[in-house]
């Protein structure tokens, strides 16, 4: 028999019980840490995947279907890179993005930035600035910072590179040579690569969007 206290309340606990409670217990937090880990896994795995295709950097206005559109499987840019390891694990940026930025419209930088008055759902949701609000009003905005320990995996981080281009990818758990930095899922110009570019360019978001955690 197990005599614990609680502020003067003694609870008796049989050894078949303590055990019970804790098996049950331990199930649910392993669930719990197990479907995180899962989703920002699964993420990597197919934002990794996407380097194994060979994709033609052309950032080009494409019409579109809607939902579930995509431009051409050969080409892409940056964004494409985030739209297509999302989508490959079930979730559609077109449509999340679409559906945010018609019920926020002002929130969103596209009348600023392109001069437009409505949503577009060809190209809204392949421009970084339009990402960058989509996952701080959806997702966790994060710090940026210069410690590689703060950029998990499955994070979203963004840069501005040199001409005042914005940049986009995803954070893995692969490690550079000298294991201090997390290796990147992007593309740059070169179809999707898997680099050390963490600190290459200046950073001007960071973000974790695992849908339903905020």
């Amino acid at each position: 028999m197990y005599f614990v206290g609680l502020d003067n309340l003694v609870v008796v606990f049989s050894c078949k019980v303590v055990v019970s409670l804790v098996i049950v217990l331990s199930s649910i937090f392993y669930c719990r840490i197990g479907l995180t880990d899962s989703f920002e896994h699964e993420l990597v795995k197919a934002a990794i995947e996407r380097t194994n295709h060979s994709i033609k950097y052309d950032g080009a206005y494409y019409a579109i279907d809607y939902p579930g559109g995509d431009v051409p499987a050969s080409i892409g840019v940056c964004t494409d890179v985030v739209i297509r390891a999302y989508r490959k694990i079930g979730l559609d940026l077109q449509k999340e993005v679409h559906e945010d930025i018609s019920a926020h419209f002002n929130s969103y930088p596209s009348r600023r930035i392109w001069g437009l008055s409505k949503p577009d759902t060809n190209i809204d949701h392949r421009r970084v600035p339009n990402l960058q609000i989509f996952f701080a009003r959806n997702g966790i905005k994060l710090p940026v910072t210069n410690n590689a320990n703060d950029y998990k995996t499955g994070d979203i981080v963004t840069w501005m590179l040199t001409g005042n281009s914005p940049h986009i990818g995803i954070v893995t758990d692969q490690k550079s040579i000298d294991g201090k930095r997390p290796l990147i899922v992007h593309n740059i110009g070169f179809g999707p690569k898997l680099e050390d570019i963490l600190f290459e360019f200046k950073i001007t978001g960071h973000y974790r969007y695992i849908p339903g955690k905020t």
